[in-house]
């Protein structure tokens, strides 16, 4: 079953120029299997998931398409609040 998170995938590593290899290198992984991951033939560790949204510097809500915006903010509450 095909997941909307692949798209995205793709879309991020093409929107930086890269290729699949190079980010497979990134993941320690395959270029193989990386694109596997993008196709959707198997599922993305969620070690790669954090790794990938580290290296494009966007949420993993983002990512996973729960969102359309491409990085969050903390809210700052009390408990948050330095002075």
């Amino acid at each position: 079953m095909k997941h909307g998170y692949q798209k995205r995938m793709r879309d991020l590593r093409e929107d930086h120029d890269k290729t699949q290899r190079e980010i497979a290198e990134v993941l320690g992984t395959s270029q193989t299997m990386y694109a596997r991951y993008e196709r959707g033939a198997n599922e993305l560790p969620i070690r790669h998931l954090v790794a990938l949204c580290d290296y494009y510097g966007v949420s993993t809500d983002y990512f996973l398409c729960r969102t359309d915006r491409p990085t969050f903010r903390v809210k700052k509450t009390p408990d948050t609040v330095k002075d």
